[in-house]
């Protein structure tokens, strides 16, 4: 079994450590040490992960707080609403949680994400604890306190900055996710080597048969360096005023790909889709070779990503763009890179560049 390693978290995202462990053996330990125990705790989940962990965490979670209650909302990105935080605010208001009692995350992104912002707002702001038991959760979603609900089809339109107190990830959770789920986190870790470290990168590419086979040694290596890119990021640039905006590689092509397809496909295979496509600008540009997009997209294929998005209309997805948060005076804050492992923010993409981007998404058999 890999062993218990830390990610630690300093200066302005408050202190918080990512614990990475093959199991739920410490988190009461966990728990006590950062100050929720003889608290109320209520764990916030969805249909799905409950019926896989909820009792365990439950169990543990039982051992050292005063009271500990439950708010499950049905699984998928359509309970992502404000809809469904009004219900967890009903809940906390019931049992009487005040400012001092704390909220449990328990599964993928769309638990964290609804979870920090109801944990944001309930009473101007609650401390709580992400424990991710997604790939794509684990690398991403539940570090650096983005926190947020979509609204009227719109991703993430709604949210606040609110920090974790503790992320707790136990690698085994992985074992039990369907390979689309797996795969769809395989989105995110990409990224994070496209922008930012190419070491990194060819590491994942020269360990992909593990990878693929879910081996949880090179699984944990895989989490805790994808944690620490992001960790550094973070820490930089908490409220993303600058450098934090890099993390959005793939996410304007991938949050409109996304809201085009109505949701179904996943949040990470859009940013791989993304991502591809923002390879193909720095292709056009001379940035990047068509070695480094056409690797990167058989690299993604070998894991049994979708490289393709059939059914699409190129035209309302580039409108989309024109709708995302990350629009800055009029111009979208476009994320490219000079060279594989360093990426840059670029306000000039135009609607030409995009439909270029997006032509390598049509079939398998692209004409560059």
């Amino acid at each position: 079994m890999p062993a218990r390693t830390t990610v630690h978290q300093d200066g302005e995202s408050k202190n918080y450590d990512i614990i990475l462990d093959a199991s739920f053996d410490h988190l009461r330990e966990e728990a006590e040490r950062i100050g929720a125990q003889g608290r109320r705790v209520c764990i916030v989940t969805d249909s799905v992960v409950a019926e896989l962990y909820l009792c365990q965490v439950k169990e543990i979670l039982s051992s050292c707080c005063r009271e500990v209650h439950v708010f499950v909302f049905p699984a998928g990105e359509r309970s992502k609403t404000l809809d469904t935080v009004q219900q967890l605010y009903e809940t906390l208001i019931l049992h009487h949680f005040d400012r001092k009692d704390w909220l449990v995350a328990l599964g993928g992104g769309v638990v964290g994400d609804l979870c920090g912002y109801g944990a944001a707002t309930y009473l101007r702001g609650v401390p709580f604890i992400q424990i991710p038991t997604t790939l794509l959760a684990q690398v991403d979603s539940s570090i650096g306190g983005k926190t947020g609900v979509d609204f009227s089809s719109y991703k993430n339109m709604v949210g606040a900055f609110h920090m974790p107190r503790l992320v707790y990830t136990n690698v085994q959770t992985l074992l039990s996710l369907s390979e689309e789920q797996y795969t769809s986190g395989m989105g995110e870790v990409i990224k994070h080597g496209l922008i930012l470290d190419r070491e990194y990168y060819d590491w994942l590419m020269e360990h992909r048969k593990e990878i693929a086979a879910r081996d949880l040694r090179i699984c944990m290596e895989m989490i805790a360096r994808s944690d620490e890119i992001k960790r550094r990021v973070v820490e930089e640039d908490p409220t993303e005023q600058g450098r934090r905006a890099l993390l959005n590689f793939g996410h304007t092509l991938g949050h409109a790909l996304e809201k085009q397809l109505s949701f179904s496909m996943l949040h990470g295979h859009c940013v791989g889709l993304g991502c591809l496509g923002a390879m193909k600008i720095c292709v056009d540009r001379g940035y990047l070779s068509m070695d480094d997009l056409l690797s990167c997209r058989a690299f993604m294929e070998s894991l049994h990503m979708p490289v393709t998005a059939q059914g699409i209309s190129e035209a309302l997805v580039i409108e989309d763009t024109k709708s995302d948060k990350k629009m800055d005076g009029g111009a979208i804050r476009f994320i490219l890179l000079h060279e594989v492992g360093h990426a840059f923010v670029d306000r000039t993409v135009t609607e030409e560049e995009m439909r270029r981007g997006l032509s390598v998404l049509r079939n398998k058999e692209f004409n560059l």
